[in-house]
């Protein structure tokens, strides 16, 4: 028997076919809440299986000689926020690692809508690493950072704990090449930056900011003098020169140091106890600083500190940095103070002992016009006694020594620089050239001294 087909009139059995879809339904609808839940507080094993894997071989793509490793990632979704228990990045230039990364603030959704990373999607980005290490593979030196927080929404930097020495002792360091080298161990405290523009240097096209603070950062330098100058190096650069190297517009509005502390250290012979001289307690300013060749401008430099342990320093530095030329022009003063403090740095270098001598008080005027010092220096100081000293021993006895230290004498004509009766001084006339061999401070010191050799008496270098 044929059954006929339902007409319009007959009624539809819908509680049937619903009990039909029914079980299978509430099984999908289970599993994708449960899906949902599970992504939601536990996202750990859905990011470390789908997302490591094409970050990792994504940047092979992109860098085929570098490797990237990433230890397990953590995902806070009410946080959106990406954590990293470990990062390893190896180049042929250096190993970079850190412990702990954490990226929050990102516009997932928006980078998937508008296809890529954008201004806004990057607009509340906050970057924060744990412990960083850069190990420099050619030249054995480490850089250390204990915190890095970024923060794109409150346009600032924040770095702590940061250290830069290499990993050799002075020897080892100094062995590697047969001519002459600069060590250099840098410690900084804390360094904020405020009012970064934070997109633009990401993008590399900018580095502007409002206020760059370090605090208490020390510097100790030590150079081997008893080894040559590379001539076939490239000659050190002057600020002009880095600053029309550097492809980025810079614009930084004020730069402070406070509190830092400066070694400088010469070695004449290998394992010899070198030459130390130290400026402590330094305080600096430094308004517009910028490289923007529509803006050219003049940087403001001011600076005081403690030379060695008590004697007061002042400088003042104007430089423009947008200059063709290396030229600028700066001024100083230094204190009451007695010069035998300056043996720790004059005898391992010079060979000569002051004895006795008081300064009153010096200052200094000073400008540079392509690369030639030209200025005064006053000094009012009263006692003053050299006597040479044995170059292997360091003391003063001996026909050789008593020799060597009469025909010294005969340079030192001026024992005393006070005013006469009639208030006249000797002011030392200073004409230094730069030597291409001298780096930026270096060359400021050198034409200081000239001034000081012009009023003592002593051959001027």
């Amino acid at each position: 028997m044929i059954k006929a087909p339902l007409t319009s009139n007959e009624n539809f059995n819908w509680r049937k076919q619903f009990q039909s879809f029914r079980y299978p339904s509430l099984v999908i609808g289970i599993v994708i809440i449960l899906g949902v839940i599970t992504f939601v507080f536990f996202p750990d094993p859905f990011i470390n299986l789908l997302l490591k894997g094409k970050i990792t071989n994504a940047f092979s793509e992109a860098y085929p000689k570098d490797s990237l490793k990433l230890g397990y990632l953590h995902y806070n979704i009410w946080k959106n926020r990406l954590g990293c228990d470990s990062v390893v990045l190896k180049t042929n230039d250096f190993t970079c690692k850190i412990p702990s990364l954490s990226v929050s603030g990102i516009g997932f959704t928006k980078i998937l809508l508008h296809k890529g990373f954008t201004p806004n999607t990057l607009s509340g980005l906050i970057i924060d690493a744990q412990n960083s290490v850069i190990i420099f593979s050619q030249s054995q030196n480490e850089f250390q950072l204990g915190r890095l927080h970024i923060s794109f929404p409150d346009s600032e930097i924040v770095a702590d704990s940061i250290k830069y020495y290499s990993l050799l002792n002075d020897e080892q360091f100094f062995a590697k090449s047969q001519f002459r080298q600069t060590r250099f161990r840098i410690k900084i405290p804390l360094i904020r930056i405020n009012s970064l523009d934070c997109l633009a240097m990401l993008r590399g096209i900018a580095v502007k900011a409002k206020n760059i603070n370090i605090n208490e950062a020390s510097t100790d330098i030590l150079v081997n003098m008893d080894k040559p100058y590379d001539k076939n190096s490239a000659n050190p650069q002057m600020p002009n020169e880095a600053f029309a190297s550097i492809k980025e517009s810079v614009k930084i509005d004020s730069l402070i140091i406070l509190n830092g502390q400066l070694i400088y250290c010469e070695r004449y012979t290998a394992g010899a106890k070198p030459g130390v001289v130290s400026i402590n307690k330094i305080n600096i300013s430094a308004g517009e600083i910028s490289n923007l060749s529509s803006k050219p401008g003049t940087t403001i430099i001011r600076g005081e500190g403690l030379l060695l342990t008590s004697t007061k320093i002042n400088l003042f530095m104007a430089i423009p940095f947008n200059s063709k030329e290396f030229s600028l022009q700066y001024s100083g003063s230094l204190g009451r103070m007695d010069v035998t403090e300056l043996n720790s740095f004059i005898e391992p270098g010079e060979h000569q002992r002051i004895k006795t001598g008081t300064l009153q008080s010096a200052s200094f005027n000073i400008n540079i016009n392509s690369g030639i010092a030209s200025g005064i220096l006053n000094a009012d100081y009263k006692d003053l006694t050299i006597d040479a000293i044995n170059k292997e021993t360091g003391s003063e006895k001996g026909i050789l020594n008593r020799i060597t230290s009469l025909f010294d004498k005969l340079f030192i004509v001026r024992g005393s620089n006070l005013p006469d009766k009639q208030g006249s001084i000797k002011i030392g006339q200073i004409i230094y050239k730069r030597d291409p061999e001298d780096y930026f401070f270096q060359f400021i010191w050198f034409a200081v001294r000239n001034g000081v050799a012009d009023i003592v008496g002593f051959p001027k270098k």
